[in-house]
């Protein structure tokens, strides 16, 4: 499964690529604008923090995987406690 996470703290970038490994699943975490995020592919589920990104961004990546069979979830916190709950009852 692959997962796509879209915010969060640069610090824990690590942490949630551990977190998901835990779980099978291969991530890929953009902590912060970096102009298109082209290059999203086809994730299976698609984690929105959204205390930590702007709206314009959130935008961005809604665009790019408009039309697949997306799962999108939106927490408010980045912590890595709502992360594990996230793929808990995703996965």
């Amino acid at each position: 499964m692959s997962v796509v996470i879209i915010g969060g703290n640069e610090c824990m970038v690590r942490k949630y690529k551990v977190l998901c490994e835990e779980y099978q699943c291969k991530a890929k975490v953009y902590p912060k604008f970096t102009g298109a995020l082209k290059g999203l592919g086809n994730p299976d589920l698609l984690v929105l923090f959204t205390g930590t990104v702007s709206h314009k961004m959130v935008r961005n990546a809604l665009k790019e995987i408009r039309g697949q069979n997306t799962k999108i979830v939106r927490s408010h916190t980045s912590s890595m406690a709502a992360l594990k709950n996230i793929l808990e009852k995703n996965i």
